[in-house]
């Protein structure tokens, strides 16, 4: 497959609104495994789908060669459908079971293809992703967010793409379910493009393309090799930008000192002039040419002052700038040892399949407790933290909830209206405060400017989740316990370093749902619960 490749020449894209997203972009990338970075609403989930072709460029062209497959960040499927209509090999099935039962119209023929041996192949591929245990006529409504995704993953790879491309692949997996989509991955010998935030993955990269918004750079190596190289180019970076503010402030002081050694000389001049008694014409003729030597001299030095700020600008560009939120949110904070949240013996059943062992489980929430939930997918983690806001009401058990609000940040991020704006959105969770002080709070959570009234439907994963935390946090009143389930999903590690932020400004109570280890380390958690076969397990320590 070393012919297979995506070409993108000359594109450029902007949203309805005129917002700008990329100008004459033009690359190529072959066959191998590439990761593509660049912080959020650079635009890495627009390319994709450019290149899939759910989006059109506004000029320029993209070029796919072979087969694609595309596994989107937001899969568009809905609870209705079975597993075999997901893996989009329902009709095969249909057409083979005619056959077998004696049915050999042509249509049946047409429809199966070459794939005779679709069932070997779809078990085989589920298998290696661990969804052994799903039937084909299994319901989607009765997965989890990480088998959907694993069973997403499984679709693509059934069509023997020559280009897959993935968008955050790893969003909601287990982490042992991520390590079986790396080892998937570093079998697939096509031209595989992904966006990713996690490390892991990106470090089984064979290249890294960096996006901007009208240059994609190639860096070869894995993700590690990447970062050394940026931190290289950033040292050279900030040693140029030092020389020339060095340079800027030399021809500063230079420009200054001539300007006053003219005036001297003017003045000199002068006083010269007038004690040698000299007629006034030539008097006034040699003052008026030391005025435009002088002139001439302080154009010279302008002009190097000129050059040496451009240069100072020019090195300035090469720097990478790093936005990251500094919150206080003081009205979140709760006594320690208050009662947040008490729930015992609860339970939950999918029709007949009860979610937790015999007798439920139980968990109590007092005072500010930072808790991580862990455990594997499809273990119930979402239908507890649906249970703790009161999405959902338990079967069995006893709940009690104290009177602060519970603010609840699903892995859809689908609390905001998305034909609304920024701006707009956060006015509906906080109408009592002033707009001035909205808008100051927005800018705090990095969306300033025209960047507050973009509809929230065309912002990135991570602006979102940006977004929906400017709204729960700084919403009327302040939430005394957050639940966010899988969190760090579609973030850029800049955005990671963001969120981990606001959750250290926040004074509140969390529990937190992720299989990011690195996350986890750094956001405060005191208290570790893991969810598996049923049971709700205090650990002590991190138990991913």
């Amino acid at each position: 497959m070393s012919d297979v490749a995506v070409v993108c020449s000359n594109l450029s894209f902007a949203w309805p609104d005129d917002t700008p997203v990329f100008h004459d972009l033009s690359f190529t990338v072959t066959a191998g495994r590439t990761g593509l970075v660049a912080p959020n609403g650079s635009g890495k989930s627009t390319l994709l789908k450019l290149i899939a072709g759910e989006l059109k460029p506004a000029t320029g062209s993209v070029s796919v060669s072979g087969t694609l497959g595309y596994l989107p960040q937001s899969l568009p499927l809905t609870g209705d459908l079975t597993v075999a209509e997901v893996l989009g090999i329902a009709g095969v099935i249909r057409a083979l079971d005619a056959v077998e039962s004696g049915d050999v119209s042509e249509e049946h023929f047409t429809t199966i293809g070459d794939d005779w041996d679709i069932e070997e192949r779809t078990r085989a591929q589920l298998d290696r992703l661990g969804l052994a245990d799903l039937t084909l006529d299994r319901g989607l409504s009765t997965l989890s967010g990480g088998q959907v995704v694993s069973l997403g993953l499984a679709a693509q790879l059934l069509k023997r793409p020559d280009v897959l491309l993935l968008d955050e692949p790893t969003n909601n997996l287990d982490l042992r379910a991520r390590h079986r989509l790396y080892d998937a991955l570093s079998d697939f010998t096509g031209c595989l493009l992904l966006v990713s935030h996690d490390r892991a993955l990106l470090d089984r990269m064979e290249r890294i393309a960096e996006l901007g918004s009208d240059e994609l750079r190639l860096y070869g190596g894995n993700f590690t090799a990447y970062e050394e190289a940026v931190r290289a180019e950033q040292e050279v970076a900030e040693k140029n930008v030092r020389n020339a503010e060095q340079e800027l402030k030399r021809e500063k002081r230079e420009m200054q000192q001539a300007r006053e050694r003219a005036e001297r000389r003017a003045s000199n001049a002068a006083r010269n002039l007038k004690n040698a008694g000299l007629p006034r014409i030539f008097a006034g003729n040699m003052k008026r040419g030391a005025q435009e030597s002088a002139g001439r001299a302080g154009q010279t030095h302008a002009a190097r002052v000129s050059e040496a700020r451009a240069r100072l600008d020019e090195a300035g560009r090469a720097l990478r700038e790093e936005q990251r939120l500094t919150l206080e949110l003081p009205d979140t904070q709760v006594p320690a040892g208050r009662n947040v949240f008490t729930g015992a013996g609860m339970q939950v059943r999918h029709g007949d399949r009860p979610v937790f062992a015999d007798g439920g489980v139980d968990l109590a929430v007092r005072g500010p407790e930072r808790i991580a939930l862990t455990g594997p997918n499809g273990a119930g983690k979402t239908t507890l933290l649906r249970l703790v806001t009161g999405e959902i009401t338990p079967d069995s058990g006893e709940i009690r909830r104290n009177d602060g609000r519970v603010a609840y940040l699903s892995q859809r991020l689908d609390l905001l209206d998305l034909d609304r704006t920024v701006a707009q959105n956060f006015a509906a969770f906080a109408p009592e405060r002033p707009e001035a002080e909205r808008m100051n709070l927005l800018a705090r959570f990095l969306f300033r400017g025209a960047r507050a009234h973009l509809p929230v439907g065309v912002l990135s994963g991570g602006e979102r989740l940006r977004a929906t935390l400017a709204c729960v946090l700084c919403a009327e009143p302040a939430p005394h316990l957050l639940l966010l389930d899988e969190p760090t999903n579609n973030l850029d590690l800049v955005s990671a370093g963001q969120l981990e932020s606001a959750l250290h400004s926040y004074q509140g109570a969390f529990i937190v749902v992720s299989h990011d280890e690195r996350f986890l380390a750094e956001i405060g958690v005191n208290r570790w619960l893991r969810l598996a076969d049923g049971k709700l397990l205090e650990t002590g320590a991190p138990a991913v």
